[in-house]
């Protein structure tokens, strides 16, 4: 139905900034989301942004993270900037469509990418 393929990880001194992408392919999901896992936590929800354009962030990043969508390029992003060395985690691209046939619908996960923020 979809795959998701996470890209612009890295490492990235405090302070600094980074944009993840996450390219989809198939079918058009109704809400993409970064969630971001740290060793010895939870995964936790980072960004959300439905096909209207909502969007909802994780207080711990808000004012410093912005998600968007290219829908012409099926592609949702993360811009990050002001990063923090709590911030370092695998981020994960998330893909979820609604639909009144069980079948149809989906919740996909990328493979995740490393985010390392350090001096």
């Amino acid at each position: 139905q979809v795959q998701l393929v996470e890209s612009g990880g890295g490492l990235v001194q405090p302070g600094g900034s980074l944009r993840l992408s996450c390219a989809v392919s198939g079918s058009i999901p109704n809400a993409m989301g970064w969630y971001r896992q740290a060793p010895g936590k939870e995964r936790e929800l980072v960004a959300v942004i439905r096909s209207g354009g909502t969007t909802i962030y994780a207080d711990s990043v808000k004012g410093r993270f912005t998600i968007s969508r290219d829908n012409a390029k099926n592609t949702v992003y993360l811009q990050m900037n002001s990063l923090k060395p709590e911030d370092t985690a695998v981020y994960y691209c998330n893909a979820q469509r609604s639909s009144t046939i069980p079948a149809f619908a989906y919740d996909v996960w990328g493979q995740g990418t490393q985010v390392t923020v350090s001096s």
